[in-house]
Formats: C-alpha cells, structure tokens, sequence
C-alpha cells in the first residue's frame, strides 16, 4: 500500500468522515408503474448517506476511516452499525440515540429506473448540534484529513468549521438544496466536490459554458476554496486550483453503467486518497475517476468491488487507451 502522510500521536493516519448515515430502500415495479395501485416488483435496502458512503468507499481503498454520525436504537441502527464494522470502517463515533428513528431514504422507480418519487427522513441528523459534536475535537484535531457532507445542520457546520480551521477539510454539498448552507463556511473549504447546479445554487450564477465555468471557480477561490472539482455528468468533471490551474477534463468510461447513484461519493473518496498520498492534479483526476467508474459499473450504491487494486488496474487501462 502507498505511504501517506501520517498525523496522529499513534503514528497511524486517519480520516474522519462526519455527516449523514441511512438505510436506503428501493423499490421497483416489474411492469408499468401503476399510481394509487399495489404494483408487484421488487423492494431492496441497502445502507446509504453520503458521509457513510464516502467512508465506506475510503476503507475499501485501505484508508483508515472513522465515521461520526447517529443512528436509532432501532433494527436498521444496529444493521447499519455492523455493516460499518464488516467493511472496516470504525464506528465506535456513530452514536445510537433514542431521540429519533434511524435516517431512512425510501425511492419508488418507475418502469424504466427513473426514480419516480422518494421520501427522506433525516431528522436525527438534523438534531446533532455542537454539544453533539464538542467531544470529538481531539479526534478531529489528529485526523489527517476530514471531510464533511451538508447533511449537517447549521450549528453543527459552524461549529466544524470552526474547531478544524487548521485541518484540511473537504466537502460534498449532496443536493441542491444542501448545497447552499455551506456557502457561510466556504473559507474553511480545501476541496469542494459540487454537481454543476450545486456550484451555481451556492454562487447564484450560472456555469454552462466554459467561460462562465472560469468565472465560477474564480468566484469560489476568492472566498476561500483552495481545490474545486465540479461534476458535470457526461461531460466529465471541471477542476479549478486558488494556485491558478483549471480544465475540463473527460474520462471515457471503460464499464457500462449499472448505477449512477454512488458515483459522486467514489469520486470524493479517492480525491482523499490521491490527497492523503500527494498526488498532483493529473494523477488525482485520474485516480478519482477511475474509482468513480468501479461504482459505477455495479448495481449497488457502494461497489463491493471498490478496492485499491481495482482502481490502480482501471487507471492503468485507461492510460493504455
């Protein structure tokens, strides 16, 4: 395994993973989606959230991993717990509360895959504050890096932001509506992973040519952001540095494409990577695209194919190419 840098009184390097952890259930009918009907087809669950898949992502790369989060003291709390366990993430920082049940996202798909219609219920993630977060700051002050999902309230990222202004801190701004509260914070930002509405959600400006992709990214450099790596689905991914390199950069696919869903969270995790490593910016991009094309190529949000070895051998034929 390569060596990176190593930052703890232990001499061990870590990541710490704070945000949202849930139980995702999917449902899919077997014909037509029939409205207001009992439709036959198949319901599945699978454990999810954004923080959690990151983190999953980074133990399979062999980076270790602690997750800060909650969960019910509930059925799916404790599947989601020992999932953690069995795929090596340390969740001894996961608490079990009775305040509220276990996050839940619940998607109806219609005939063709599309989600037709979902339902999330995040609200223990909502109720953890800074008394929440206050008696993890050691922890955090020892990370080699952490990173952070806008799951989180408002409290809870003022508080992070604050406590960490020395660490290196990347963030996945999940949805465009999440994406916004990060945007009182962005100064504490090293790496910010937004989708294109994200990025213009959160600067009020739209970014859909590669001039205003520029001007975009200048705009996020001058509040702060040291890295920016907008996703742009098919297009590829646009990546800015404060230090004043920038490209759109495409990357052939080399899977077909069974699930989209936990392609953005790969791509986060082997960013990490390729920065616990000190990789420079060709060799990133390569790397984290590479991990967001072995997820891509399975039907499961987090690939139980994800390993160092896989995406070493997918970068590899890339450049063969």
């Amino acid at each position: 395994m390569i060596e990176y840098e190593r930052s703890d009184a232990n001499d061990k390097p870590f990541v710490v993973v704070i945000g949202g952890i849930n139980m995702d259930i999917h449902g899919a009918p077997a014909s037509e989606l029939r409205m207001r009907d009992s439709n036959p087809g198949s319901v599945r669950t699978s454990p999810g959230g954004v923080a959690r898949n990151v983190a999953e992502n980074l133990a399979r790369l062999g980076v270790a991993t602690r997750l800060i989060s909650a969960v019910g003291d509930d059925h799916l709390g404790d599947m989601l717990l020992q999932h953690g366990r069995d795929v090596g993430i340390d969740m001894q920082h996961v608490a079990q509360l009775r305040a509220a049940p276990t996050s839940t996202y619940m998607s109806m798909l219609d005939e063709t895959g599309d989600m037709h219609a979902a339902i999330s219920d995040m609200a223990i993630i909502d109720k953890l504050g800074a008394e929440f977060f206050r008696p993890h700051e050691q922890l955090l002050q020892q990370a080699s890096l952490i990173v952070i999902d806008t799951n989180l309230n408002d409290e809870a990222l003022a508080w992070i932001t604050g406590a960490v202004s020395e660490q290196t801190l990347f963030v996945d701004t999940v949805s465009t509506t999440k994406s916004i509260k990060i945007k009182p914070y962005l100064s504490s930002v090293n790496t910010l992973t937004p989708s294109l509405i994200e990025a213009e959600a959160i600067a009020e400006m739209s970014a859909r040519t590669d001039e205003q992709l520029h001007t975009i990214a200048k705009w996020f450099h001058s509040r702060g952001v040291e890295r920016l790596f907008i996703t742009l689905a098919e297009r590829g991914v646009f990546y800015s540095t404060a230090a004043g390199s920038s490209d759109l950069v495409r990357k052939e696919n080399s899977c077909d494409v069974s699930n989209a869903a936990g392609a953005g969270d790969a791509f986060l995790a082997g960013l990490a990577y390729a920065w616990l490593t000190r990789w420079d910016i060709e060799k990133t991009l390569d790397f984290a695209l590479a991990a967001a094309s072995v997820t891509l190529s399975h039907e499961q949000t987090n690939s139980p194919a994800m390993s160092l070895a896989a995406v070493t051998r997918l970068c590899g034929s890339n450049d063969a190419k």
